[in-house]
């Protein structure tokens, strides 16, 4: 028996999270492994971020990083006042996004991989005038593109981005982007993003966006919009994505600010 090689299989990182070993991966990929041999079961909480702050000798935010790492893959679930719980014991082969925060999207961003596979310029029409809040005529930068992550072994959506005219001559968006677009922008032109507006619908696929996601015709689809917008509230991006419904599941947490919307009561 050759227990080297047992040994070398057996223990390799788990593909969903390798990827340049920051110090919130590592945690993750422990937790990951610990979660798999059974230590925390289904149903188990894990270790609060300030034990696993004792535990690991990390930053709070290290090991709120790595719990994020382990919500995106489907293997535990947050919820305020009660904490992390496994949900899993391995990670989905789609992609889960968790949404709590703006800083969630820059996250989400890097943790998967956007590759362009066309870029052009378009003086806009009437239609799509509307569509990015511009007028007809204005000349706006378009890209088109298919979006991956670690874990699924095939495009987890189909993006289109339309960026305002003031930021068409935006330089590296090309191939694979390892990185927010709108960071990207913030970056060269010292523009800042201050919100996000987000709509999802339900959709059925068409025919080019299944053979592109190498799903079957006819299914369905999930479709997020999102909007960034400026301190002037000016739209920056426009960002279309299409996800087959199978491969991609979408999470929010809403938290309650008490006292907001409460009534009193006289008896």
């Amino acid at each position: 028996m050759n227990t080297d090689t047992e040994f070398s299989s057996n223990r390799l990182p788990n593909p969903a999270i390798v990827g340049g070993q920051p110090r919130y991966v590592q945690l993750a990929q422990t937790l990951l492994n610990e979660i798999e041999s059974g230590k925390y079961p289904v149903g188990a909480q894990l270790p609060t971020e300030f034990e696993l702050c004792e535990q690991f000798g990390v930053s709070r935010s290290t090991a709120r990083e790595a719990v994020k790492k382990l919500v995106s893959l489907g293997l535990v679930v947050r919820q305020p006042r009660v904490g992390s719980t496994v949900c899993a014991r391995s990670a989905t082969t789609g992609y889960r996004q968790s949404i709590a925060e703006v800083s969630d999207l820059y996250q989400y961003a890097t943790e998967t991989t956007l590759h362009i596979e066309s870029s052009e310029t378009v003086q806009i029409d009437t239609q799509q005038a509307r569509l990015v809040e511009g007028n007809a005529g204005e000349v706006w930068l378009h890209l088109k593109g298919r979006r991956r992550a670690p874990a699924a072994p095939e495009p987890i959506c189909v993006t289109d981005l339309w960026l305002h005219p003031a930021f068409r001559s935006i330089q590296g968006l090309s191939g694979p982007l390892g990185g927010a677009v709108h960071a990207a922008i913030e970056q060269q032109f010292g523009e800042v993003i201050v919100s996000v507006e987000q709509e999802i619908r339900a959709v059925l696929l068409s025919d080019e966006q299944a053979q592109m996601l190498h799903v079957a015709r006819g299914g369905a689809g999930l479709w997020v919009c999102r909007k960034y917008r400026n301190k002037l509230n000016q739209l920056v991006e426009l960002a279309i994505s299409i996800h087959p419904a199978e491969s991609f599941s979408y999470s929010t947490v809403l938290r309650r600010e008490w006292g907001v919307g409460a009534k009193a009561v006289t008896v």
